[in-house]
């Protein structure tokens, strides 16, 4: 890591850290709510690498456990995985990362509740398939989340349970819940990449530049097709 990229990762998670604390619904079955994080925090993987947009996410649920003394139990600790592949999926552009839905789908499937409420994880064949098109913004913001709640979903089945019948009858949230999600991550990708182009032609921040991603940029002329 350079100098340019430890100061961009220390800035975007601070930026995150303030997003976490803006709320957007409850997550069902648990206290806890999904926050504005859940746009921001994937698109690390796309500006800070997979990588060190892996670790933005990890210092991001880290620092809003210790700043705002957050109760450290099961529930949160399991939440750092799902943020993490997130960004990490969101930052690579191979087309392996397809593996991850396969690989969930089985788990689900082999469990014996999961194994009753099986139409649940055939929902992960969608961003399976969009992720052999994920140079487009739009594909790859949806496999981020869906990569979120897979692993997120998988994790939940085997700590918690809940019954195939709820399991069936969150469904429809899902399509709605990650039909949002997926353009909230869409939508913060190219309105970070956008100001952040607008800040480098100011002298203070000019170093930041590489960041900028030219693919994703509003005025490109070829931003229909690549988005």
């Amino acid at each position: 890591m350079n100098k340019k990229q430890i100061l961009f990762l220390v800035l975007f998670t601070f930026l995150g850290l303030g997003a976490f604390q803006v709320s957007i619904n409850q997550i069902i079955g648990s206290t806890q709510n999904f926050t504005f994080f859940e746009f921001l925090g994937p698109i690390g993987g796309m500006f800070l690498g997979p990588i060190l947009g892996g670790l933005s996410a990890f210092f991001v649920r880290a620092l809003n456990i210790i700043v705002f003394r957050e109760q450290l139990d099961f529930l949160t600790i399991i939440r750092f995985l799902p943020a993490i592949f997130s960004a990490i999926y969101f930052g690579l552009k191979t087309k392996k990362t397809a593996i991850i839905f396969p690989i969930c789908i089985l788990l689900f499937l082999i469990n014996p509740i999961g194994r009753q409420a099986w139409l649940y994880s055939m929902i992960w064949l969608i961003p399976f398939f969009a992720t052999f098109a994920k140079k487009r913004l739009i594909f790859n913001s949806l496999g981020a989340t869906f990569t979120s709640h897979a692993i997120g979903s998988v994790i939940f089945l085997y700590s918690f349970g809940l019954t195939p019948a709820i399991w069936m009858s969150l469904i429809p949230v899902v399509f709605i819940e990650r039909g949002f999600f997926t353009i909230g991550i869409w939508t913060s990708c190219l309105a970070f990449n956008f100001v952040l182009d607008k800040l480098t032609k100011f002298e203070l921040f000019q170093s930041f530049a590489v960041f900028v991603n030219k693919n994703y940029l509003i005025s490109n002329k070829s931003f229909l097709n690549d988005c």
